[in-house]
């Protein structure tokens, strides 16, 4: 009975020691800070160099894309009638921007690097826009997965009187397919997909423009995306 106690209490030692070795350890390691990733795409439009019409727009093509790195996607019906806006009182005020007042139907826009996709499933990833908007529109996130499959995020930008700078947190967005020649998201809610490899990047307004003047559009002065570049 009394060498069944001493192995018992020499069990219970050797396991105390362990785990006083291992507490001990783990003192000494410096704690792991959380890196947010860099930033993978910046775009905040150029005017043209062709008179503007007399609102001071233009029709949206690549040639406004400041960023010769990156590819300008319009997507809807109607995302041909999406206008660049030219900046007016600085970029504190009223910067150069995309505009869907006269767009007839849903549209989107989307970016893609020329030479990598981008990685959003990393720690920390985010997307950054800088947004105004009219009446009920309001601006939401889309990506186009490495396999062609669009996602539409929940999380809404808007209603915003002024220009305003939103970040949106990948890990607090849930997404639902669109598609992407409608602009309509369609299907049930995906849970976890895979945004280890992301195509295009961009927001989406999923109710036609009302025209100049207050009432329905959304302007878009910049898109920034936070995540790791992989290589196409």
């Amino acid at each position: 009975m009394l060498q069944r106690l001493l192995l018992v209490t020499l069990a219970s030692f050797l396991v105390l020691a362990a785990t006083l070795t291992l507490l001990a350890q783990r003192v000494g390691q410096p704690a792991v800070v959380p890196m947010r990733p860099p930033l993978f795409l910046s775009e905040s439009w150029k005017p043209l160099p062709t008179p503007a019409d007399d609102h001071g727009a233009w029709p949206m093509t690549q040639a406004g894309v400041a960023s010769p790195a990156l590819e300008l996607k319009l997507y809807g019906t109607s995302s041909r009638e999406i206008q660049l806006v030219a900046g007016r009182g600085g970029s504190n005020v009223t910067p150069t921007n995309l505009w869907t007042g006269t767009t007839t139907s849903p549209s989107a826009v989307a970016l893609r690097d020329r030479n990598n996709y981008v990685d959003l499933s990393v720690s920390l990833a985010k997307l950054k826009y800088v947004v105004r908007t009219s009446g009920f529109h309001q601006v939401r996130p889309v990506v186009k997965l490495a396999n062609g499959n669009w996602l539409v995020g929940d999380r809404a930008i808007g209603p915003n009187g002024d220009f305003n700078d939103t970040d949106i947190s990948l890990a607090d967005l849930k997404w639902i397919a669109l598609d992407i020649s409608r602009v309509v998201a369609v299907g049930n809610w995906i849970e976890k997909p895979d945004l280890s490899k992301v195509d295009e990047v961009g927001f989406a307004d999923l109710m036609p423009g009302s025209g100049h003047g207050p009432g329905g559009y959304v302007n878009v002065g910049r898109i920034e995306v936070y995540g790791k570049p992989v290589k196409r």
